[in-house]
């Protein structure tokens, strides 16, 4: 049974900080709210200004898979289990404790009292409920993969049984016990329900505002009113504004928040959507901002020296050269991929374009996860054996579109067009004609990824919780997902290997149908290529305080302080 957070709480107030580093002032506003001149006024201590990397997607985070929604609803939704402060373990948030039948097909949840929606409406275990019908009972559009993205690589199919679910169904025993029944047993339950997606929403402001009315548009997707306007959770801050002429969004202190000892510290949390890195770096220099993410390794020094606290968080990620099987006939060739392998200088592409403390990745996740396998198949840099094979396999022409994207930095991907212009050279450089293909993050690119509409790609995954399943089970499960067609050879079977593998109690015999995964996945089937495995970084200025930092890139920010 797990332990309630309600006592884990002082706990987490205790951990590690991040401490004071000279005296900068930082200014505690927008941009939209300083004087004509640029003088800020210094830092009211009421106010924590984060440059974002790019503009959320929307704000309900069941409909969205990016790190920019989660960085904001993150701290406007809870979900009934949440992960431990600075780690990766599962521990409860709305749920004060939980257990499972033997089977692991039922799931008693006992519930924290006394919490309220923004809007006032309860959380209770109908609330629970309604959330989960509702993700369960998508229609349409909603069923999207490009928009349902973490229902459909978790739980799967829907209410109208096209494909099977995992869920069954929720049941409200009383007002604090809520029952989730599944229709299999499954090593990811119930870290699932950490997912920032899976965070409860208000029924009241779900119904009131159309939650479920999205349309689709090309390849975009226009989301409803609630999803634009009134993201309605349990978190210690609510939704105040979206300034999209300003770029900014404005979170207040929710004052009537359940949990005292976990209450926001500051009055107000401000994003300012800022998408190039080294404008970033100077607002942050100049007091426009607090902090921000993923800052240029190579300003790390200068940021230092300049009294920024550059915090380095464990890599827990893996960037990949993703494959599409779905246009381009020739990559269906085991060999071209084969050549493509080859054909890439890892090692130097970590050296000229990644943080210290990077390395070139074997396999699909990094090896504190379930699985890992020391024995794999690797491809070392060897043009000449690019060059052999894709002759072999009557690709010597090879013409390639490949795609990366930009208006975003990730923790696996701190710098795109370089790692793209890295990689590109060395796909020439063995004959391979690229066409390249830009599109910013949120105007495409990941619906297009997602759906197998780009032949090369750059792409990866920060882990969501500690599974092998969360990597590459997201991956390579799904045969009409990024990488896979009805032609692909090994689709089908490395698909069914990771449900076996996922359906496994025993945690040791699951680990070792793992690590078989893995040396399959490198010998005989190669979808896609591992790249690298990044230690991403978070700065803040030398008056903010209390920030804990995240392996996961999921930081809570109800716990930082800014002093004058």
């Amino acid at each position: 049974m797990a332990t309630s957070r309600t006592a884990l709480r002082s706990r987490l107030l205790r951990l590690s900080a991040v401490g004071l580093a000279g005296a900068l002032v930082l200014s505690a506003c927008a941009e939209s709210e300083r004087t004509s001149d640029g003088d800020t006024g210094g830092s009211t201590g009421d106010t924590f200004v984060f440059g974002a990397a790019g503009a959320p997607a929307l704000f309900d985070p069941f409909f969205a898979s990016d790190g920019e929604t989660f960085r904001v609803s993150r701290q406007i939704f809870e979900g009934l289990v949440g992960f431990e402060p600075g780690g990766v373990d599962v521990e409860p948030e709305l749920s004060t404790d939980w257990e499972s039948s033997e089977d692991g097909l039922t799931w008693t949840f006992n519930l924290e009292e006394d919490v309220t929606f923004h809007d006032g409406t309860p959380f209770n275990a109908e609330a629970v409920c309604f959330n989960f019908d509702r993700w369960y009972n998508q229609e349409g559009t909603g069923q999207n993969p490009a928009i349902s993205y973490y229902w459909n690589n978790t739980f799967g199919g829907f209410s109208d049984g096209a494909s099977p679910s995992l869920f069954e169904s929720c049941a409200a025993e009383d007002e604090s016990t809520a029952v989730i029944q599944l229709t299999r047993a499954t090593g990811k339950f119930p870290a699932i329900l950490g997912l920032p997606s899976f965070s409860m929403q208000s029924p009241t402001a779900l119904e009131e505002y159309d939650a479920d009315d999205v349309q689709a548009e090309g390849d975009s997707f226009v989301f409803s009113e609630y999803a634009r306007e009134h993201p309605t959770g349990t978190g210690p801050f609510q939704f105040s504004s979206y300034d999209e002429g300003n770029a900014t969004i404005e979170l207040n202190r929710y004052a009537d928040y359940w949990d005292a000892d976990a209450a926001a510290q500051v009055e107000n949390l401000i994003f300012r959507i800022i998408p190039d890195e080294t404008t970033r770096r100077q607002e942050l220099q100049s007091n426009g901002i607090d902090g921000y993410d993923f800052p240029n390794p190579a300003d790390y020094q200068t940021l230092q020296d300049g009294g920024f606290q550059v915090e380095v968080r464990d890599p827990f990620n893996i960037l990949y050269l993703g494959i599409s099987q779905k246009e381009n006939e020739s990559l269906r060739d085991f060999q071209v991929r084969q050549a493509i392998a080859h054909a890439i200088d890892r090692e130097e592409l970590v050296a000229a374009t990644m943080p210290a403390g990077a390395e070139v990745a074997t396999q699909f996740y990094p090896n504190t996860v379930e699985g890992y396998a020391d024995d794999v198949q690797t491809y070392e840099y060897d043009p000449d054996l690019a060059e052999s094979l894709l002759a072999d396999a009557g690709a010597s022409d090879l013409t390639v579109e490949f795609h990366w994207p930009t208006e975003v930095t990730r923790p696996y991907m701190p710098s795109p067009q370089n790692i793209f212009n890295a990689v590109s050279e060395d796909l020439e450089a063995v004959g391979i004609t690229v066409e390249a293909v830009s599109t910013p993050w949120n105007g495409g690119y990941t619906e297009r990824t997602n759906q197998g509409d780009a032949q090369l790609f750059l792409l990866g995954w920060t882990g969501d919780y500690n599974t092998a399943d969360n990597f590459i089970g997201t991956f390579f499960t799904d045969l009409e997902g990024q990488f896979f067609t009805g032609e692909s050879e090994g689709g089908e079977e490395l698909s069914e290997a990771l449900q076996a593998a996922d359906a496994e109690p025993d945690p040791d015999a699951r680990a070792a149908l793992y690590e078989d995964i893995n040396r399959n996945m490198m010998s005989e089937w190669l979808p896609s290529i591992p790249l690298s495995h990044s230690p991403p970084a978070i700065v803040v200025g030398p008056n903010v305080e209390g920030l804990i930092t995240s392996p996961l890139t999921a930081e809570e920010f109800n716990t930082v302080t800014v002093t004058e």
